[in-house]
């Protein structure tokens, strides 16, 4: 009869009860940011290619959408998220209030990532649990690079879509323009604002 099953793939949950302790939704979903370094947003999204996974965890400034550190990991687990902390780091110095925002997923409950935060001076925020909303952001930023990017092209291998996730970054930083940055990149919008 040529019937077909179609299964949906199952997505990528990083929330395995409490497992640690949890933050309180400090940003409580007010996205604006009217200055770099004031409000960031993070998260795990799970890439599939034939029957292997990549995990991409990115660190998103709300005030004009730059990916500011990131890493991809073939497997989720905790060194991932430390480096993607340590890369972004490197690129402040000890910020002022800034909030961090994340979901309830385990990695951001660990007594030591909570330690890592405390050390710059950054203030823990998490989601309520079971409501993506509250990180609609960092949602969205994964919806448009599995569009622009994943869901068009066929990938033969995990290497090949690490360094197609890493171009894009780069472009989706530098070169994709915004309306709601009038119409500039994340990185042109920054320069603009610290040249003003």
């Amino acid at each position: 009869m040529n019937l077909k099953s179609l299964i949906r793939t199952k997505r990528y949950r990083s929330y395995k009860g409490q497992t640690g302790k949890v933050a309180p939704n400090i940003l409580n979903r007010n996205f604006k940011s009217v200055k770099p370094l004031q409000k960031w947003a993070t998260d795990v999204s799970e890439f599939r290619v034939k029957d292997r996974k990549l995990f991409l965890s990115p660190i998103i400034d709300l005030f004009n959408g730059e990916i500011i550190s990131y890493s991809l990991s073939e497997s989720a687990n905790f060194k991932q998220v430390t480096q993607m902390l340590k890369k972004a780091f490197k690129k402040i110095g000890r910020p002022e209030n800034l909030v961090l925002h994340s979901d309830q997923g385990w990695q951001y409950q660990m007594s030591e990532y909570q330690k890592m935060l405390k050390s710059k001076g950054i203030i823990q925020s998490m989601s309520r649990k079971g409501n993506c909303l509250d990180n609609a952001i960092i949602e969205n930023f994964f919806g448009t690079i599995k569009s622009e990017l994943f869901y068009l092209n066929k990938y033969q291998s995990i290497d090949e879509l690490k360094e197609a996730i890493k171009d894009y970054i780069n472009y989706y930083n530098k070169d994709r323009i915004r309306l709601n940055l009038n119409g500039m990149s994340p990185v042109q919008y920054r320069a603009h604002h610290t040249n003003r």
